[in-house]
């Protein structure tokens, strides 16, 4: 059975999922985590973004996102567009990237292959929007969104994990600010 991942009811709040090509590892770096996360913030303050919850893994991104302004495709579209040439110019210029050479081959291999891009490919397309139409569906995408570092194994507690919006779940202040779901 295959799904069909669009935004169907875009002012709905949307579990989304956004992934490096190849499941490259690129967030194993906080320059990077941080690069998304400014890019995140404008997105709340100019684009009209609301974020229930997130987490940024090594080579994916998992939201609980819905809109105020703009629509969802055209936030999520912006909010790639950007990062993929904020991040790649990061990796080219990251003094220390021992993996730089090998990550710009393959995000400029998988960019030859599409032709909706110029030269590289940073995200995979599309991003999986799974619409939360219940309370039940919203809890366990929260749940398996703030899970994932620990199934990770990178922490004990989901609330531990810096790079998500766990501990906004549990009374802490996280890095972004956000909506919680009720």
């Amino acid at each position: 059975m295959s799904r069909n991942y669009k935004f169907h009811h875009p002012g709905n709040p949307h579990f989304v999922t956004i992934t490096t090509v190849n499941w490259i590892d690129v967030f194993t770096r906080i320059v990077y985590k941080d690069i998304l996360i400014d890019s995140l913030k404008y997105c709340i303050r100019n684009k009209g973004l609301q974020v229930h919850a997130w987490v940024i893994m090594s080579n994916h991104v998992h939201l609980i996102i819905s809109p105020t302004a703009q629509t969802l495709p055209e936030i999520m579209r912006d909010l790639k567009r950007h990062t993929a040439k904020t991040l790649l110019n990061a990796i080219a210029d990251h003094p220390q990237e021992s993996r730089k050479e090998w990550m710009l081959w393959h995000f400029k291999r998988a960019g030859q292959h599409n032709p909706n891009n110029e030269d590289y490919q940073f995200w995979q397309q599309g991003s999986h929007p799974i619409e939360l139409w219940s309370n039940e569906v919203m809890q366990q995408k929260l749940d398996y969104l703030h899970n994932n570092p620990v199934t990770a194994g990178w922490v004990d507690e989901p609330h531990h994990y810096l790079y998500s919006s766990a501990r906004d779940y549990v009374g802490g202040k996280g890095l972004l600010d956000i909506v919680l779901m009720v």
